[in-house]
């Protein structure tokens, strides 16, 4: 059995700890000291480590807990020296029992990657900066065409698979989703929904692929709808990348 658990970092952050009967793996620390916290008090044993980009509030904590235990880094070809073992497209990776695909997601930054596994019918997915719930990253290193090009091959993974992401931007992004779609009840109600979970102090993830397809709005830059109210309010040519575009730097300035 899987157990997944965000640890809050930051203001905003989510570090993802994974935990099975043959140990615990933790994706994306960018800070080290509550997650250090968490494995001596529940005498957890890390095995890995797992970074989807070079970001220091992804990375930030490999330093701290390497001092403290001997693991590997796997990660992306990019300037993060603790990494030891680098992972590329398609290639798969076997970790407490766990097959993870990885995908290459360029456009928040070129070096992006994520982590996916079928898990026996419930697919899981550790996507970093590139798919937000409700949203998705700024293109801060790549292109809107690679970001586009990205979140298309995520939207085709299964409905089911429920995704971590690395940051708790649902409420934001669901207020820039009701700007777009303000008829949409389903973003409504989630957005709502979310409004509540916050109050609480409760986290908005994870997501899943339906609910993305149902609600983010740059997940559905191909329905005519969306494509006609974005090609009016910013004289945009109906073509999905070029209302992904405007709609992505619309939000930039949200």
């Amino acid at each position: 059995m899987i157990n997944i658990e965000p640890i809050e970092a930051f203001s905003d952050n989510y570090i993802w700890l994974v935990t099975t009967n043959e140990g615990s793996i933790v994706i994306d620390p960018g800070e080290s000291q509550n997650l250090l916290k968490i494995l001596k008090e529940n005498n957890l044993n890390l095995k890995a480590i797992l970074i989807t980009h070079h970001h220091f509030d992804h990375t930030g904590g490999i330093n701290e807990i390497l001092s403290e235990k001997s693991i590997d880094v796997y990660g992306p070809n990019n300037n993060i020296d603790s990494i030891n073992i680098r992972v590329a497209n398609e290639s798969k990776i076997n970790l407490l029992g766990i097959e993870f695909e990885i995908i290459e997601i360029p456009g928040h930054t070129l070096d992006h990657i994520a982590y996916y596994s079928e898990n026996n019918g419930h697919p899981i997915l550790f996507c970093g900066d590139t798919l937000f719930a409700g949203g998705c990253g700024r293109v801060f290193e790549g292109t809107f065409e690679q970001m586009h090009d990205s979140l298309s091959i995520l939207k085709n993974l299964p409905l089911n698979t429920k995704i971590y992401c690395g940051h708790e931007y649902t409420e934001s992004n669901l207020k820039f989703a009701k700007s777009i779609e303000p008829l949409n009840q389903r973003i409504i109600s989630r957005y709502n929904d979310v409004i509540e979970l916050r109050k609480q102090g409760i986290p908005t993830l994870p997501t899943t692929i339906k609910l993305e397809l149902e609600t983010n709005p740059f997940f559905r830059v191909d329905l005519e709808e969306i494509q006609e109210t974005i090609s009016k309010k910013f004289n945009t040519p109906k073509k999905e990348k070029d209302i992904f575009s405007a709609i992505r730097q619309w939000k930039d300035n949200f």
